[in-house]
């Protein structure tokens, strides 16, 4: 089973690509998706059961607004995420416990106010493409 976390804050704009993600991805075997809004510690319990999780978030990498990237584990107390306000470098060691095999997709936010961006309600439709097609290793790791 692919544990898919998808976290952020609707209210905020771009930040709310994670739960835009999580309504939108299809209903498709061995996937279990869940919207962990702003809370995903609340849900890592669920790795428990996971072959793989895919955790996606919000993030600011100082790219063009859209812009997709797989964050590797040493660079992720460097960037800034959603609005959550547990860091996500806790969040994965805890996830090892139960898989090593646990990837980061950031998706770098236009705005974190009013509606969310075409830029990257158009980057979360590619996610979810890229993940359901098993085409995650197409997604640039972030330098």
């Amino acid at each position: 089973m692919i544990l898919v976390m998808c976290i952020g804050n609707e209210m905020n704009g771009d930040d709310g690509i994670g739960p835009y993600i999580a309504e939108n991805f299809p209903d498709v075997e061995d996937f279990r998706v869940v919207n962990c809004e702003t809370v995903p510690e609340n849900f890592v319990y669920m790795a428990k059961d996971a072959d793989r999780v895919i955790i996606i978030d919000a993030v600011d990498m100082d790219l063009p607004a859209g812009e997709v990237r797989i964050i590797p584990p040493d660079k992720i107390k460097g960037y800034h995420f959603s609005t959550h306000s547990l860091p996500l470098s806790i969040i994965t060691d805890y996830i090892k416990r139960y898989t090593k095999d646990i990837i980061l997709i950031g998706i770098q936010p236009k705005k974190l106010h009013g509606e969310m961006s075409e830029e990257v309600k158009k980057a979360g439709e590619k996610v979810i493409d890229m993940i359901v097609n098993d085409r995650i290793n197409e997604i640039e790791v972030l330098k």
